[in-house]
């Protein structure tokens, strides 16, 4: 991330107060998993009032913009929404929704995360390893 990009980010996240649901503790963890993975960037778009989006975007990609986003709803407390394309992830136990034309236009599964829970962030983990390899075949 840029300089700017982390300002930006810092700032948000001390804002941020947590709650009991942990949530800023999520995506704090979600946000190191992708930033050590090799050839990711990452890009933090705010819209205050409404979200505030991570976005994953690893080198090799040439059709799309990004392989991941965590959205951080503004709501109280505040809840999470990481959304991936639906052609880059499968999801066996079936625990996200689809939405069609949900993210960038193109149909997406997303998972909500309105607490922490070390299975969902585990099983979002993998969704988040699956598609960031299959960013590489873009």
């Amino acid at each position: 991330m840029g300089k700017e990009i982390d300002s930006v980010l810092n700032a948000f996240i001390e804002e941020w107060e947590e709650t009991p649901e942990k949530n800023k503790e999520v995506f704090l963890h979600l946000k190191e998993y992708l930033g050590k993975k090799e050839g990711v960037t990452l890009e933090f778009i705010p819209r205050p009032g409404v979200t505030y989006s991570l976005r994953a975007v690893h080198a090799n990609q040439k059709k799309r913009g990004l392989f991941a986003m965590v959205d951080v709803i503004e709501d109280d407390p505040r809840w999470l929404s990481v959304c991936f394309y639906g052609e880059m992830i499968a999801d066996p136990e079936e625990k996200g929704d689809f939405v069609p034309e949900g993210l960038l236009g193109e149909d997406a599964v997303c998972f909500d995360v309105e607490e922490r829970d070390e299975k969902v962030v585990r099983y979002i983990e993998d969704r988040l390893d699956e598609a960031c390899c299959s960013a590489l075949e873009e």
